[in-house]
């Protein structure tokens, strides 16, 4: 056996600035494009923003602006402004801020001191400029180190501080803020600071009546059961009511930050609904999935030195002590106890109402009870694992072992269609974290249909059942779940056939960003030294332009006919997803009915519209007359 040498030179101490570029994941989570809600680039703002709102929480400032626009991010708020003297040190030194200190931060979203720096070290120019009883200090820096320390100078600018910086294009590849996430994130932070005025890119973000303004415009278009309720008390604040949708929908938030992945306080929430119900009706058999299904809610509670479960702060721990010095559990339990038992005798009309949906969510349950079971015994005897699912090895193959959060969070299921596509993708994937789910044909359309169908339809049954979100979305085991068809009008009909599965059985899938669609070439440009991919004919031509003499142009008509050794490019770490986003304004159901509905000569229009194909009829016509599947072309 060779020998391994382990001396002092092994031995290696990076300074802050290297360990966090070094190792981002740590800091911020994961990297990501921009595609997702908690890719890195969102941390990032989101990092600089909560310094802001901590100062209007402590009672300094009552406006934040913050503008986004091409990579450039810039956050001013009207607070105290960091001390000038410590101005470089506060963005560039590990464990130094005011934080630290409870009397002037009680109950602060950050406490480690790190988010910050995080952000310099990880943008190719930042710039902090403070703003203090008629004084200013700035300092400039790239990539982490300082480039300009300025003197300060005299300003007539209002207290405050002021953030600029642009995100490190090494480290976030191909990145792209999307501003409908932005502001879902920053309509988060105004819910949650009722009387903040947040102006984002010329729009002012605003609310009176905290997280019953949350629900009310999250349900604006969806029909709920009964009037919204709603309960504020001394760091506590939670409203909700029940729909008609599948599954449940939650909003929570600790110390203003939104827990995505929940935690102690909405375990509470959820627990504590259900037994205050079961009390009040006295109906200790009311089941609780009959009591939460179709509900909508929100808590958001305020507890001291909170500890999360990761550093992106999306789940709370486990035992955490709220204020009077209770667990968060007995804390969120005793006020939904008393507050919702309270207004159910004084309202009795909603608490029919309550009740009426308990009673039909009960009736549906044990109709499909039986189906369920039929449904299960199928997807075994299908042995979904080997012929429908290529698993990845995480899960070891079989779904029997348990995956840590960390791996989970890192796992892709594709959803492709026919054997040709789900064969290269199979052979380019990564088999650690990538799994593919081929399909058999077209899917059912089944806009208008109930619950049922889902374990009647085989390839749906098998779809729920690779996932495993049968029972909750707390169970499913891919964090991206992405549709992978042709550009064509089959590829987008299939593409939208699988739209309306997700959006009418299990639509919380969709509003917390799991699902997405993978963008592929249309195009290979190339010679003899370079070659590119171009997904539209925009960059098409800009590739012909930067190649010299005549390229060859291969424009692929379908997954299937992409080689498994380029598909791994599109795949890895290239990959383009266009995320599934529900904007509050969108109706679902009216978008549902209009493309999946009767009037199939619109949605016709809307197939053809949107395909990123050539419009040139003419000339496609006369390419498929004369050339094969995958063709060459010469560029003029």
């Amino acid at each position: 056996m060779a020998k391994s040498n382990y001396t002092e030179e092994n031995i290696k101490s990076l300074d802050w600035r290297e360990h966090i570029r070094m190792r981002p994941g740590m800091y911020i989570g994961k990297l990501g494009d921009g595609s997702s809600a908690d890719d890195g680039i969102y941390i990032l703002v989101k990092e600089i923003f909560d310094n802001s709102i901590d100062e209007y929480v402590m009672g300094f400032g009552k406006k934040i602006d913050i503008e986004v626009k091409e990579g450039e991010v810039r956050v001013r708020d009207y607070g105290r402004g960091i001390p000038l003297g410590k101005v470089i040190d506060c963005v560039s030194k590990i464990n130094t801020g005011g934080k630290y200190d409870s009397k002037a931060f009680k109950k602060s979203v950050g406490l480690n001191g790190v988010g910050t720096k995080a952000v310099n070290a990880l943008s190719d120019y930042f710039k902090v400029e403070s703003i203090r009883e008629g004084k200013a200090k700035i300092a400039e820096f790239e990539k982490g180190e300082l480039l300009k320390d300025h003197k300060v100078k005299k300003v007539s600018d209002d207290n405050g501080t002021k953030v600029l910086f642009r995100p490190d294009a090494s480290v976030f590849k191909n990145y792209r803020y999307r501003p409908d996430y932005l502001e879902s994130q920053l309509w988060n932070y105004a819910y949650l600071n009722s009387g903040l005025r947040i102006n984002f890119n010329g729009k002012t973000l605003y609310s009176k009546n905290g997280l019953l303004d949350l629900l009310e415009r999250k349900t604006q278009k969806e029909q709920l059961r009964y009037k919204i309720i709603h309960f504020k008390g001394d760091d506590i604040e939670l409203a909700f009511s029940h729909g008609n949708h599948y599954g449940e929908q939650y909003y929570s938030f600790v110390n203003g930050q939104n827990t995505t992945q929940g935690g102690t306080h909405l375990n509470a929430f959820k627990e504590g609904i259900v037994k205050t119900i079961q009390n009040h009706y006295k109906k200790d058999n009311f089941d609780r999935k009959d009591i939460l299904s179709s509900i909508v809610g929100a808590i958001s509670v305020r507890v001291e030195e909170p500890v999360f479960e990761s550093q992106t702060k999306t789940k709370l721990g486990s035992n955490e002590i709220a204020p009077g010095g209770q667990t968060v559990r007995t804390f969120v339990g005793k006020f939904i106890e008393t507050k919702l038992d309270n207004f159910l005798h004084r309202n009795e009309e909603i608490a029919k109402q309550l009740r009426s949906r308990i009673a039909q969510s009960e009736k549906e349950r044990k109709e499909l009870a039986g189906i369920k079971k039929l449904a299960n015994k199928r997807a075994k005897k299908a042995n979904l694992h080997n012929k429908k699912l290529r698993d990845c090895r995480i899960h070891f193959n079989d779904g029997t072992r348990k995956t840590s959060e960390e791996d989970r969070m890192q796992t892709t299921l594709f959803i492709t269609e026919g054997d040709s596509a789900s064969g290269s993708i199979t052979k380019a994937r990564d088999v650690q974290l990538q799994a593919v789910f081929s399909l058999r044909g077209k899917p059912l359309n089944c806009f208008g249909l109930t619950k049922k169908v889902v374990y009647e339809n085989e390839e749906f049954n098998l779809l729920q059942h690779a996932l495993d979100i049968e029972d909750s979305l707390d169970n499913l085991r891919y964090n991206r779940v992405v549709i992978a068809t042709d550009a064509d009008v089959d590829g987008m009909h299939i593409r939208l056939l699988l739209l309306t599965f997700f959006l009418q059985f299990f639509p919380e899938l969709v509003r917390n960003g799991h699902l997405f669609i993978l963008e592929t070439p249309l195009f290979r440009v190339r010679d003899k030294q370079k070659t590119f991919y171009c997904y539209s004919e925009a960059e098409k031509q800009a590739a012909i332009d930067k190649l010299r003499g005549k390229p060859e142009i291969t424009r692929f008509k379908g997954l299937g006919e992409i080689s498994p050794e380029e598909f791994g490019d599109f795949i890895g770490e290239n990959i383009r997803l266009e995320p599934v986003v529900l904007n509050e304004e969108i109706d679902l159901d009216e978008i549902l009915a209009y493309y999946m509905g009767k009037n199939t000569s619109s949605r016709q229009e809307f197939i053809i519209d949107n395909l990123r194909v050539e419009k040139d009829e003419a000339v496609e016509e006369e390419e498929e007359e004369v050339l094969p599947k995958e063709e060459v072309i010469a560029a003029e």
